[in-house]
């Protein structure tokens, strides 16, 4: 009974559904790449990921394919795929989503439903575009972690105090650091009370004799602003 019902065939494929449905996943998955890259703003952009991206919209696509719908072939699929081990770590939440897209986009075209992708990938793609256009995540009072090595003395200390509540409207030290001869190292989580205070602060600090090192960090794109 099982051989009989692994052999059945309701909806046989021909070489255009194959040539088509792999042309309508390969469409998917360069709009996926493309929104990946208008959108990514980290600092460790791989090439070979946003490739990848549209590889695995075929491959997932040539997966469904093989499959049809035969319950023989999913099983060995599954005992197959699970021998392979994907030890790559990924560094951000944002490409775990795009892997998913991509997986996603591909089964749809590969079962023939290539409305649904297509229409899918543009929705999905445009509120993408959209969130990151008007930094929907991001919070309404920014902090930012300032890292400053001076010369302590008293004197240096209520300078550098002082300084900071002129421009930070919450100001909190979370680590301090004695780097020797009277040189310390204080990160504090800063919020400043206007936007264009940051390049204020740091001037300032940089006018001060005492001061060795001063860096701003950006959490956003993990760059940072040095003195």
């Amino acid at each position: 009974m099982f051989d009989q019902f692994q052999n059945i065939e309701l909806f046989p494929v021909t070489i255009l559904d194959v040539f088509t449905n792999l042309m309508v996943a390969l469409a998917c998955g360069i709009i996926i790449a493309v929104v990946y890259r208008f959108i990514y703003k980290g600092p460790s952009y791989s090439v070979t990921y946003v490739n990848s991206l549209v590889l695995l919209a075929l491959v997932t696509s040539l997966v469904m394919l093989v499959i049809g719908n035969n319950l023989a072939r999913a099983f060995g699929l599954v005992g197959a795929m699970s021998i392979i081990r994907f030890r790559t770590a990924v560094r951000d939440v944002q490409d775990i989503v795009f892997i998913f897209f991509s997986l996603a986009v591909g089964m749809a075209s590969g079962v023939g439903l290539h409305l649904i992708a297509l229409v899918s990938t543009i929705t999905i793609s445009i509120i993408a575009v959209v969130l990151v256009t008007f930094n929907f995540g991001a919070p309404r009072k920014r902090e930012y972690l300032l890292q400053v090595a001076f010369v302590s003395t008293p004197e240096n200390e209520s300078s550098l105090e002082s300084t900071l509540r002129k421009h930070c409207r919450k100001l909190r030290m979370v680590n301090m650091k004695n780097l020797g001869d009277k040189n310390m190292e204080i990160f504090y989580h800063v919020s400043f009370k206007n936007k264009n205070k940051s390049s204020e602060l740091l001037r300032e600090l940089d006018e001060f004799n005492q001061i060795l090192n001063v860096n701003l960090f950006f959490d956003e794109d993990d760059t940072d602003t040095s003195f």
